[in-house]
């Protein structure tokens, strides 16, 4: 017998009517669908006719119930799978199941629609070329340190999710680690009371401690330039004498003529310029 299919259907941020005409077919015809919260999908589900019977899948049983729902598919079954809101795998436990069904040869689709992250960067002004998306950060303070630190040199424009009790913590988290920067602040995205902040991270700081958030909310953050990049890196090697930063390279095994390269590349300056230095 053939496997089933696993179907990541993505359903609604907020407003209903951004459901797909196939996705309510997918779900409709699925032999079951697995559901971050049943109570929440429930009402998804009714609103679109959808008889479909439902199983919980969720970050506390995503192990034992994955294990579940692949024996299911290998039985032939159809199986979709949704989020509380936007695409499945996001920022959610559903990427654990996709892992699985491929481990066990299981086909997966996607059922494409709305995600949060993309909505937000597409209504914020900022570069969309390229970027980083980091969903929550870690509730661990040691953990959440390193990955902002990590942060800190990041050129590509940035996409957090947030709630609203920690966001005005994490946007002056943001400004005392990654410095000024501008930021967008997407709230209640798709829905009535949608707005975005525009401004730079002090700004909206003291804007959200004078206006209390509500709603979920994804933060776009402006990249660090890559001249501004570039000359930090050029002063923390002028820290270094031109010897002492010769040595550096030398004794990674270079050449002396190929350190004298790497040394003016890293300083921004000619060969001749270096090789000049080191007669005197």
């Amino acid at each position: 017998m053939m496997s089933g299919t696993l179907y990541l259907c993505a359903t609604p941020i907020g407003n209903l009517e951004d459901m797909t005409f196939r996705a309510v077919r997918v779900l409709k015809e699925a032999d079951l669908i697995a559901a971050e919260d049943t109570r929440n999908s429930m009402k998804l589900l009714n609103h679109f006719g959808i008889r479909t019977p439902m199983t919980s899948y969720h970050e506390y049983n995503k192990f034992d119930k994955g294990r579940k729902l692949v024996e299911r598919l290998l039985a032939g079954e159809d199986i979709a799978l949704i989020t509380d809101a936007g695409t499945p795998g996001i920022s959610d436990p559903g990427e654990e199941l996709v892992r699985m069904c491929h481990k066990a040869r299981v086909r997966v689709t996607a059922v494409p629609g709305a995600a949060a992250c993309v909505a937000a960067l597409t209504i914020s002004g900022l570069p969309a070329r390229r970027f980083a998306f980091e969903a929550f950060l870690p509730g661990d303070k040691k953990e959440r340190q390193a990955v902002l630190d990590e942060l800190k040199d990041e050129t590509r424009t940035m996409i957090l999710y947030e709630a609203p009790h920690r966001l005005l913590k994490t946007l002056v988290l943001l400004r005392e680690t990654l410095g000024e920067r501008q930021v967008r602040v997407c709230r209640e995205l798709t829905k009535k009371h949608e707005t975005v902040y525009c401004g730079a991270l002090s700004e909206a700081s003291a804007y959200y401690e004078a206006q209390e958030p509500r709603g979920e909310c994804v933060l776009v953050v402006e990249g660090k330039s890559r001249r501004e990049l570039k000359e930090e890196e050029i002063a923390r090697w002028e820290t270094m004498s031109i010897q002492e930063h010769m040595q550096y390279y030398e004794s990674q095994g270079k050449s002396r003529k190929d350190a004298m390269k790497c040394v003016a590349k890293d300083r921004g300056v000619g060969k001749r310029e270096i090789y000049q230095e080191l007669l005197l």
